[in-house]
């Protein structure tokens, strides 16, 4: 609602709800850590399914219905003309607040889901570090899957594979023996260095930067 009614920038609407949200887990569990015993539950995140996690199969099962709706049916043409443009889609007979709502409802819901996957998985709920900078891990997978941040194109498959590299980096950060408070330092430069490339503006400026360098070698060459 805070931005598809009210128009708050997404990453406001998403900081002070992110904010809000674990404040009110805190509340809830008074800032403790509640172990959980349930063996049902702790198998979602950690029980293994024919020698497979049993969160494999809940992701697959996800990433393929989500696969279906988004490109064998005309919702993923609504998402991505209103991530285009919103007032495009709009005159064009998209009632691209309703599409941002409903996407931002099922993201809530498959964050909950990625939540109990984690809850279930350390056996305990932790209003004060589970999933702490887990939003780093999100933007980092978008962005590597080559999606767009400005909106308009998406690739289901892309994000999945960026998701596995940032897994691969960090457990590959951590076998080498480089301390895990350089993680978020090596993360940070990685969503840096790619937003940089999918900007155009810096494309084009370091596009021009390359053309004088080569011309001035070039002239200095036949000067020579």
């Amino acid at each position: 609602m805070l931005v598809s009614l009210f128009g708050i920038q997404p990453i406001v609407a998403t900081l002070i709800l992110m904010v809000a949200g674990r404040g009110v887990a805190q509340l809830i569990t008074s800032g403790q850590i509640i172990t959980i015993s349930s063996k049902p539950y702790s198998f979602i995140g950690a029980g293994y399914w024919f020698g497979l996690p049993f969160s494999i199969f809940i992701i697959a099962f996800i990433f393929l219905v989500a696969s279906v709706i988004t490109r064998k049916t005309a919702v993923g043409l609504f998402i991505e003309a209103v991530g285009s443009s919103p007032v495009a889609s709009r005159l064009a007979g998209i009632r691209s607040g309703t599409v941002i709502f409903i996407v931002y409802v099922i993201c809530a819901l498959l964050s909950g889901i990625a939540g109990i996957i984690l809850s279930s998985n350390v056996s305990s709920a932790d209003g004060n570090n589970a999933g702490l900078w887990y939003e780093l891990d999100a933007v980092l997978a978008v962005v590597i899957g080559g999606n767009s941040l400005s909106g308009g194109r998406f690739y289901l498959s892309g994000t999945i594979l960026g998701a596995l590299i940032i897994q691969t980096l960090t457990t590959t950060i951590y076998s080498i023996g480089v301390p895990p408070e350089i993680t978020l330092v090596v993360k940070a430069v990685v969503v840096l260095a790619v937003c940089l490339i999918q900007s155009e503006a810096f494309r084009n400026t370091a596009a021009a930067k390359w053309k004088r360098k080569r011309k001035a070698a070039s002239e200095q060459g036949v000067t020579a």
